[in-house]
């Protein structure tokens, strides 16, 4: 049997983690300043997050939602007090693309209307509804194609309340990342949002916040959306939830009532699932690394946008992207194979920089000598071709 190849890989095989470093098969260390897809929130192995799996693991790993789980209401009422939603229900699942999933199947069930608001270069997962509402057709089956979609631009308020005025009354909820991961590090402005939080008062529809990403403290507030000084109605989260353990969920305001059966499953909020994402928490509110996540990204984003031959420095927090000219096309492969960095990249010349929030000062300096490295580099090739 051979693996299903939709993958392009790196010939990497990583076999060791510790913080903000990898190792390979040959023992050459890497520094982590993508964490996997944004997911590792509090770097790797760490020891408090190792002994909280370790420690439930011998007592059980899993039983399914037909019995009491403690250990949610305890993620409950932690991810309450950190996030600051103490009012929100929470409702446990196993990735991002299920949390959109429900959070778009609970929206429809709340107002029982059809239609989804989404945006230009927004990314919601992979399962049938959440890919649907995802701008890229490239990885929309057939199958998960539906006129119930709504693509509008990213940003533009005048075409909102168009779509609003025109649709409104059969409009059931609107899906947006406040800054846009795989779209590019594109950020939404406050007043984008603050237009989609009245709308959605005025005609009842669900202001869905995709926090799949840009949540978990990662842009130096707790949910992105906070910079807006908005509420959202459900708000989705998965990624740096769990440092690697697969664990998502969402938070849904008191208003949207639950019935039994209406959400399910089978992995969510099992118990190795909740000591992870308790023991995350527990290291995020004890390091204190949201706001460490705000203060070294925003020396990281003076740093870059001081730095010549890189373009449009933008995002907040540890959530930081910059544009690449084409002498400097390369500079994502030779920061890996020649520095022995990963960073992420959106297409078609983007690098995305989603380190774990307890990254240290060392390693940002670290980071920006190889990038400047690599940069001199280029130029002086380019030099010598002309």
């Amino acid at each position: 049997m051979t693996l299903f190849d939709v993958y392009p890989i790196n010939n990497i095989t990583i076999t060791k983690a510790q913080g903000s470093y990898v190792w390979d098969d040959n023992g050459t260390r890497y520094l982590d300043m993508y964490g996997g897809h944004a997911v590792i929130s509090i770097g790797h192995t760490h020891p408090h997050w190792v002994a909280g799996i370790e420690e439930q693991l011998r007592k059980i790993a899993f039983y399914s939602n037909s019995v009491n789980i403690p250990l949610q209401q305890q993620l409950a009422e932690k991810l309450g007090k950190v996030s600051g939603k103490q009012d929100y229900q929470l409702f446990l699942c196993n990735s991002g693309a299920e949390a959109n999933e429900n959070a778009l199947k609970l929206a429809s069930f709340h107002n029982g209307r059809k239609k989804v608001v989404a945006f230009n270069k927004s990314f919601h997962g992979r399962t049938s509804l959440a890919v649907a509402a995802t701008d890229n057709p490239k990885i929309v089956a057939p199958v998960n194609e539906t006129d119930n979609i709504i693509f509008l631009p990213f940003n533009d308020e005048q075409a909102l309340e168009e779509c609003f005025t025109r649709y409104g009354k059969t409009i059931s909820s609107v899906i947006i990342e406040a800054i846009q991961g795989v779209g590019g590090i594109i950020e939404a402005t406050e007043s984008f949002l603050k237009k989609i939080r009245s709308l959605c008062n005025d005609y009842h529809a669900v202001y869905i916040a995709d926090s799949v990403q840009d949540g978990y403290g990662r842009s130096g507030s707790f949910f992105a959306h906070d910079y807006a000084g908005v509420h959202a109605d459900i708000y989705t989260m998965a990624k740096g939830m769990g440092n690697g353990f697969p664990v998502g969920g969402i938070l849904i305001a008191r208003h949207i009532e639950p019935k039994h059966g209406m959400l399910g499953t089978t992995f969510g909020g099992n118990h190795l699932a909740c000591a992870a994402a308790l023991a995350v928490l527990e290291v995020i509110e004890n390091e204190n690394l949201i706001k460490h996540a705000k203060q070294l990204g925003e020396d990281l984003f003076e740093r870059l946008t001081r730095t010549e031959g890189i373009e449009n420095v933008r995002g907040r927090g540890l959530m930081i992207g910059f544009d690449v000219p084409e002498e400097l096309k390369d500079l994502r492969k030779n920061l890996l194979y020649n520095q022995h960095i990963f960073t992420g990249e959106a297409k078609p010349n983007v690098i995305r920089l989603l380190p774990s929030l307890a990254i240290s000062n060392v390693q940002a300096d670290e980071f920006m000598d190889a990038l400047q490295e690599e940069i001199e580099v280029a130029a002086a090739l380019k030099g010598v071709e002309r």
